[in-house]
């Protein structure tokens, strides 16, 4: 009798962290993502691949030639900031944000300024077409000869224009709207997404172009597609801003070529996006006369240092279960600053509903801002005006106490340089006592000895 042999089944592969199951799900069991599994590749056997040409000799470390790896100036100062210096030939970046934010106005005003200097850039674009952009460029003011513009969304014909065009930048807008008719699935799969990345990264270190990739996200924030498409390329940047503020923030979530604790500030304006390299005034408001629930933080957005304000208002209520409300600041932290005001301060907020925000749409969730917030909590519920030239920063323990805070220094002279000339901040910080600025430092050691800078009588 003839023996069977059972034939194995090809597994699926999950792209984000390599889960394989069987047969196809759309779901991934292990990291729970949905649309990452996909038919794995064929294997081969180990031990076939044999030597082959190389693609370039091996040197010593300390003969490589580093000259065509120097960073680029994009004319854009914020933009370079946060990529360390400009953008890398031959580097690939990948640019996020929700729709609306303003990614295509950033790249378009950075492929202006580049072509301005008299470089050749391609934007392509898949989205729109190419009479929409030249409208949006018209309206913005970033026309010039050396910018070239295609409306595409096959990625042969993508490659055909890189070929003609043979410029220094590449502007893809966006990945997942470029598909490959070689490639089975849509436009936005993770197998077209994949191969369109791999595609341009490969043309883009061949021909030493520097590239950027616009990627949509995801509800939650992430970047769609593949999890690979992350690690292909060399920088990913987010692209942040609320819908109500014309405030835009850019941030490097990985870098190969710089920092990755670096922010830049945009302002998205009628006739296009401004950068602004001093957003500090941003998040502070101007009062005509002094009034309570107001308190002034510098927290650190990357390695600059900005000052935001964060108000407070407590409004008393018959509702049994009064409310607490956040905009701008996170929620759970500001229940547990008003449960030490409550504990330590004898603060009685049990019939009150109490409102926190901060100034000019800022987002802090730096634990640095709980002092702050304490003491506007403390000035609106008891009347008690916080002096206008005082800042606070710290972090509230559940004890009571205060603590330390890195970059107090920094802080301090960016305060200073605003014109504030007092500031309250954790005892025992490091470099408090090496400070040698003007401005007045107060070293508290708990909630209760904060309190004391309000004017007014104590209610406890």
């Amino acid at each position: 009798m003839a023996s069977t042999k059972s034939v194995k089944p090809v597994p699926y592969v999950c792209a984000d962290c390599g889960w394989t199951t069987p047969k196809w799900v759309g779901r991934c069991g292990e990291c729970q993502a949905w649309g990452t599994v996909d038919l794995a590749a064929p294997s081969r056997s180990a031990g076939r691949t044999q030597p082959a040409a190389v693609s370039s000799t091996a040197l010593p470390i300390t003969q490589v030639q580093i000259e065509s790896a120097r960073a680029t100036g994009s004319g854009i100062g914020e933009l370079d900031r946060v990529l360390g210096g400009g953008v890398v030939p031959g580097a690939v970046l990948l640019l996020a944000g929700e729709p609306g934010v303003g990614k295509s106005t950033l790249l378009l005003e950075v492929a202006a300024r580049w072509a301005r200097s008299g470089r050749r850039t391609l934007y392509v674009t898949g989205e729109e077409s190419a009479a929409q952009v030249r409208l949006r460029a018209e309206r913005t003011g970033a026309l010039d000869d050396h910018l070239y513009l295609a409306a595409e969304t096959d990625l042969g014909g993508v490659l055909t224009h890189v070929e003609t065009v043979q410029p220094t930048l590449l502007i893809v807008d966006s990945v997942q709207t470029i598909g490959s008719a070689d490639i089975e699935g849509v436009p936005g799969g993770v197998t077209q997404v994949r191969e369109v990345a791999a595609a341009v990264i490969q043309r883009a270190k061949r021909e030493n172009i520097a590239t950027l990739l616009v990627g949509h996200v995801t509800k939650d924030g992430s970047v769609a597609g593949p999890r690979v498409l992350e690690h292909l390329v060399d920088v990913v940047l987010q692209f942040e801003g609320d819908r109500a503020s014309r405030l835009r923030l850019l941030r490097a979530v990985k870098n190969r070529f710089g920092p990755v604790d670096e922010i830049g500030c945009f302002d998205l304006v009628d006739d296009g996006i401004v950068e602004v390299p001093d957003p500090t005034g941003l998040f502070v408001s101007r009062h005509d006369s002094p009034v309570t629930g107001t308190c002034v933080t510098v927290t650190m957005e990357g390695r600059r240092p900005l000052l935001a304000e964060v108000q407070a208002l407590s409004v008393e209520t018959k509702n049994p279960s009064p409310r607490r409300t956040s905009s701008g600041l996170d929620s759970s932290r500001m229940a547990m600053v008003q449960a030490v005001l409550t504990k330590h301060c004898k603060l009685d907020l049990s019939h009150h509903d109490t409102y926190t925000a901060t100034v000019g749409g800022a987002r802090l969730s730096e634990p640095s801002v709980d002092l702050a917030a304490a003491v506007a909590l403390m000035s609106a519920h008891t009347d008690r005006i916080a002096p206008a030239d005082l800042v606070a920063i710290g972090e509230v323990g559940l004890a009571g106490e205060v603590r330390p805070v890195t970059h107090l220094t920094a802080r301090l002279r960016e305060a200073e340089r605003i014109g504030f000339t007092r500031a309250v901040v954790p005892a025992g910080s490091e470099g408090i006592d090496a400070f040698t600025g003007s401005i007045a430092v107060t070293a508290v050691r708990n909630v209760a000895e904060a309190m004391a800078v309000l004017a007014g009588p104590a209610p406890y």
